[in-house]
């Protein structure tokens, strides 16, 4: 993982150490950390306020360094909490590195940014409105694979599950019933989940079922970082279907 941290962040690298993340390159700086203030209503669902924090503070070396480790056919995986997003799109392409785009948050610079070099674009229908400026998920869907027509294009829709496409080809993944108790953290459970079952060597639709079935089990749980399921859980969500 490479980012940055504030003087008050100690605690989340150690976070991260301990499930067994390289920090390494988790640079800390001296403003305070990216902060989020969470409301939950009575049906799980949430609203949340940023503020980027030092998660606004990558410099022109970080990005150095996130390149120099990537070889081609590496994936990057990007979300839009972090600054000189455009940057890393650009030099990642140009590095023949496979890019992966979660658009959350979405703040408006998202609609600036030259995506061609991103081979996985993620998006839930606030972000796909916003990008493709069509509310309507599968008009969404349609648009922004034809601009991006190499890309697969995975749009969520929490409890009414997940729509993918990628050129001509279309799927819909239908959720996991479950008791939501708090959303947050289950796009996060969700990309993750599905980019460990591509980095082994699953396709998307077998990548999108273990991810969908992380994002269910997270919204089980309250808490954010807390409710990322563990994988044998994950897996034995997909063998009880």
């Amino acid at each position: 993982h490479i980012g940055c941290v504030g003087e008050d962040g100690t605690w989340l690298r150690e976070l991260l150490a301990d499930a067994g993340v390289d920090v390494g390159n988790v640079r800390q700086v001296e403003i305070r950390s990216g902060h989020a203030v969470i409301q939950v209503d009575s049906a799980g669902q949430n609203s949340i306020v940023i503020s980027g924090g030092a998660n606004r503070s990558i410099r022109a070396l970080d990005r150095d360094v996130a390149l120099t480790l990537l070889q081609p056919g590496d994936w990057l995986l990007l979300q839009n909490e972090i600054n000189d997003i455009e940057a890393l799109l650009q030099e990642a392409g140009d590095r023949d590195a496979n890019v992966a785009f979660n658009v959350a948050p979405v703040d408006g610079r998202e609609k600036n940014y030259c995506l061609d070099a991103v081979g996985l674009l993620i998006v839930n229908e606030v972000e796909a409105a916003a990008l493709a400026q069509e509310t309507d998920p599968d008009v969404a869907l349609d648009a922004l694979c034809g601009r991006y027509p190499t890309a697969h294009v995975v749009l969520t829709l929490g409890r009414d599950g997940l729509l993918h496409g990628i050129g001509g080809h279309r799927e819909k993944l239908a959720a996991h019933r479950v008791k939501a108790v708090d959303e947050t953290a289950a796009g996060d459970a969700f990309v993750g989940y599905l980019m460990a079952g591509l980095l082994s060597g699953a396709d998307y639709s077998k990548a999108l079922k273990l991810g969908s079935a992380a994002g269910a089990l997270a919204v089980t749980q309250q808490g954010a970082a807390s409710s990322i399921p563990e994988y044998a859980d994950v897996v034995a969500m997909l063998d009880s279907d």
